[in-house]
């Protein structure tokens, strides 16, 4: 089995544990304003195509904002998977959850892939995962394949919280 697979069944299984006693499927997360801030590390993405010799250590650091409940304010840089730096910045909207994971997508603006727009910036929507626990947490991305430009995977980020109000 592959470690995209994997990834996908481990991801699978830790949404079905909180179903399992939850009475609703989904809940709909409050949108009042509220104020934290995250310091992300990188990355670790386990690539659908791991034949290709990819980054999969893809370090960096990134800063999140939760302004709402279901909307935070990403930016950061990371080395990608051809081996060069990247930036990005957009949002992360989460208006649902299943159990103790928060669903939705991050929504952002990206550089620094070689294939795509010559390194330059490309929109880009990754379906994104967020399980956080009082000061911890963890991003998780499913980045889609597009073409022979961007290698898809699943990815795995940590994050740490600097403050709550």
């Amino acid at each position: 089995m592959s470690r995209a697979l994997y990834s996908l069944f481990v991801i699978g299984a830790c949404l079905a544990a909180p179903l399992a006693t939850a009475a609703d499927l989904f809940t709909r997360i409050d949108s009042s304003p509220t104020s934290e801030l995250w310091v992300d590390t990188g990355f670790y993405t386990a690539h659908f195509d791991g034949d290709k010799d990819l980054n999969d250590n893809n370090k960096g650091l990134a800063l999140e904002y939760r302004f709402k409940g279901t909307m935070t304010a990403t930016a950061g840089r990371f080395y990608n998977s051809d081996r060069a730096w990247s930036n990005y910045a957009g949002v992360i909207w989460q208006p649902y959850a299943v159990g103790p994971v928060r669903v939705g997508l991050a929504i952002a603006a990206f550089d620094g892939y070689p294939k795509t727009r010559d390194g330059g910036w490309f929109p880009g929507a990754i379906p994104t995962l967020t399980y956080e626990y009082k000061r911890v947490g963890v991003n998780v991305g499913i980045i889609p394949n597009y073409k022979d430009r961007l290698y898809g995977g699943i990815s795995f980020q940590l994050k740490f919280k600097l403050f709550e109000k």
